[in-house]
């Protein structure tokens, strides 16, 4: 029986194929690195195929930047990524807490700060994380107030803005009792009874923030339940909204220099 031909072997598809060494790099020999470097390369394309997510990120990523614009415009993206230290950590904190206040609430704080690897460090960054979200909040709704930034077409973006400030605060608020020493405990009562003060819907809130009439057991579980579930849900979905509107309505020109590019109008304030 004759000896059939051995037939060529079918042409690699084009994603598969390794891409060439780029001009002077490399001596034309292909190490591990470089294989696990294309295979990453090619996990990422394949996603990017399916979902497009690429057109998504160079649409927020890459886009027009006004002249002037300096360090004052970070301070929006401060505050986000202080918000991510925020919930990374609170994640940490909450693998040990107990909303209890017959004792275990204290008793996990201290075990967090005493007893666990790097549990004080987690801890102080989020505790002193709070405050230096809150203070940013405040720079970067002054530098938008300042600059101008709040007028037509993003009048929308200042509200959320607004609603973001206030859902810190109640973070903060909110977080304040959970350690349930003395300090927190007597300082939550005084912030309640002065919410109660409000007009109409004073009694109400306190109320609901209390569980009831007195502080006890679910005053604890509801100020932990706000703290942990329904302020951190809202505060990513209206961030989300937050930096869509940003990207697409752009940033605002510093106002010195909207004043240069209308001589007449500088001439007539002065």
């Amino acid at each position: 029986m004759p000896k059939l031909p051995k037939l060529p072997a079918p042409p690699m598809p084009s994603a598969l194929q390794a891409p060439p060494p780029r001009p002077g790099e490399g001596n034309g020999k292909v190490t591990p690195l470089d294989h696990a470097a294309d295979a990453a390369v090619s996990v990422v394309d394949w996603v990017d195929e399916r979902t497009s997510l690429s057109g998504a990120a160079r649409w927020m990523m890459f886009r027009k930047v006004p002249k002037g614009t300096n360090w004052f415009y970070t301070l929006g993206s401060a505050t986000m990524f202080a918000f991510l230290s925020q919930a990374v950590t609170g994640v940490f904190l909450a693998m040990f807490y107990k909303p209890d206040p017959g004792g275990g609430a204290y008793e996990s704080i201290r075990h967090v700060t005493n007893d666990v690897f790097l549990g004080q460090f987690v801890r102080g960054m989020h505790k002193w994380g709070s405050s230096v979200m809150v203070i940013l909040v405040f720079l970067h709704m002054g530098r938008t107030f300042f600059f101008g930034a709040y007028k037509y077409p993003r009048e929308l973006n200042w509200v959320i803005g607004v609603v973001l400030l206030i859902l810190t605060m109640t973070m903060s608020f909110t977080g304040y009792l959970l350690p349930f020493d003395q300090r927190a405990y007597w300082a939550t009562i005084v912030g309640v009874n002065i919410n109660g003060t409000g007009p109409l819907i004073g009694p109400y809130l306190s109320d609901f923030l209390r569980g009831g009439s007195e502080f006890g057991a679910t005053t604890l579980s509801r100020f932990y339940a706000i703290h942990m579930l329904l302020v951190p849900g809202l505060l990513a979905a209206l961030i989300g909204a937050h930096l869509y509107l940003v990207a697409k309505l752009g940033t605002t020109a510093p106002p010195w220099l909207k004043a240069e590019k209308n001589p007449d109008l500088r001439k007539a304030s002065a």
